[in-house]
This record gives structure tokens, C-alpha cells and sequence, in this order.
């Protein structure tokens, strides 16, 4: 498909698809802690916990990067 390989469309969906649903999710919290007019604390508390697997996520290709660049 336009001259690219599966493992390229693969590697672009997973770097912007997954990149942009994560964006819609803060989104999606802030809009809950907007709704239910959480205050400043409970808007942290909300991004804190529900953001926190993004926050994994985001550690866990960081991690990787650093180890395939030490393994060269």
C-alpha cells in the first residue's frame, strides 16, 4: 500500500494511533474533571490516577529506546 511495507504501516499506526488516542483520553479526563467541577486537587487527583497507565506506557517505549540504543 503506497510502497510502504506492513511493518512500517504497522510502526506508524502504533506511533501516531496510539499517540492520538492517548490525547483523546486527556482530553476525555479533563473534560470529566471540567463536568464535574472538580476543583484544582481533584483535577490532579483525576489526571493522577486515571493518566497514570499513559504515563507507563510512555515509560515503557522511553526504556526501550535507551536499552536498543546501549545494545549497538
Amino acid at each position: 500500500m503506497f510502497g510502504l511495507t506492513e511493518e512500517q504501516i504497522a510502526n506508524f499506526g502504533l506511533t501516531f494511533g496510539v499517540g492520538a488516542f492517548m490525547l483523546y483520553m486527556v482530553f476525555i479526563i479533563f473534560q470529566l474533571a471540567r463536568e464535574s467541577k472538580a476543583g484544582r486537587f481533584g483535577t490532579f487527583v483525576l489526571f493522577l490516577a486515571l493518566g497514570f497507565g499513559l504515563v507507563g506506557f510512555v515509560a515503557k517505549g522511553i526504556i526501550k529506546y535507551f536499552i536498543a540504543a546501549a545494545s549497538r
